[in-house]
């Protein structure tokens, strides 16, 4: 499976949004600071979240994003599809044949790709933006307690 940096920075962004759920909008150029993401690079990929419903934007000085729904109900297939399209069987799986003759190698392994998707698909839909949010709270308390020595 393949990720692209949108959707990396995406659920990057999904994270540090849930881990302020509940208070005030976040702004774009603070998730870029925290996260490390390129500020022009970010808006893009907020405008895609937007769009498909999971952040809305708040205008004004008081203005940024939050997420549409609650972090535990965000998972990370829902931000990869919202970016980067459907996930999709990989080549010769059991769902591209469309009249056409299988070859040797689709016979063989079109059964083996398919559960390969659907094992990749279950996974991506059992983790949670707040799940991850969590993890990255861990580390964060990890990483502080390492300076303070």
């Amino acid at each position: 499976m393949k990720v692209s940096l949108r959707a990396t920075y995406g659920i990057m962004a999904a994270v540090d949004l849930a881990m302020h759920f509940g208070t005030s909008p976040v702004q774009a150029k603070s998730i870029a600071r925290r996260q490390a993401i390129p500020a022009r690079f970010l808006e893009q990929v907020l405008y895609g979240m937007k769009k498909a419903g999971l952040v809305s934007s708040h205008r004004g000085a008081q203005g940024g994003y939050v997420l549409s729904k609650k972090p535990s109900e965000v998972s990370v297939v829902e931000i990869l599809e919202a970016l980067d399209g459907p996930l999709s069987l990989p080549s010769g799986g059991a769902g591209r044949t469309q009249g056409r003759r299988l070859s040797k190698p689709e016979l063989l392994l079109g059964r083996v790709w398919e559960q390969v998707y659907q094992a990749e698909r279950h996974v991506l839909e059992a983790i949670s933006v707040e799940e991850l949010a969590g993890q990255q709270r861990v580390l964060e308390e990890e990483r502080s307690l390492m300076y303070h020595i």
